[in-house]
């Protein structure tokens, strides 16, 4: 594992080389992505911690998902719940997954990354999608965001504007 960083608002833990062969600006991309999801996000910063985001592979999402979830494949992302005032929870993310759903999707590595990272962090924040109506707000309230980072909205074809 290699160290934290502590260049973002939030711990960084980066377990799989491929980010930062692929992303040499992860550490700007998660800033951003983070104060945007604070300002535009209905999220209380003073209630709610930062969390710790751990850039992993595969192989070590595999093993938590089944860990915590019961099941035996990797997923993009795995969100474990925050413990306010001190811990903000944990976002871990799979590389090769992202980067496959990204390739399926026509969308860049970044655009996806972002889009995944915003919602690891409204749902930390309360937001969530279990009912069709809290689905369509929290949809809303990312493409929004994703909007004003110069993304387009996730649910459609493309990646970033302009690209």
């Amino acid at each position: 594992m290699i160290p934290r960083h502590r260049t973002a608002p939030t711990d960084l833990v980066i377990e799989a080389p491929q980010w930062r062969a692929t992303l040499n600006n992860l550490e700007r991309i998660v800033q951003h992505t983070y104060q945007m999801a604070l300002r535009y996000g209905d999220i209380n910063a003073s209630n709610t911690p930062p969390p710790t985001l751990v850039f992993s592979d595969n192989r070590r999402v595999k093993q938590l998902n089944f860990r915590f979830r019961g099941r035996n494949k990797p997923t993009n992302v795995l969100t474990f719940d925050a413990f306010p005032p001190h811990h903000g929870g944990d976002i871990v993310f799979a590389f090769e997954t992202i980067k496959k759903e990204a390739e399926v999707a026509h969308r860049s590595f970044q655009a996806h990354l972002t889009h995944l990272l915003l919602h690891g962090v409204l749902h930390l924040a309360g937001h969530d999608h279990h009912h069709p109506g809290e689905a369509q707000r929290m949809e809303m309230r990312e493409a929004y965001i994703l909007r004003r980072m110069g993304y387009a909205n996730p649910w459609k074809q493309g990646g970033k504007i302009g690209q």
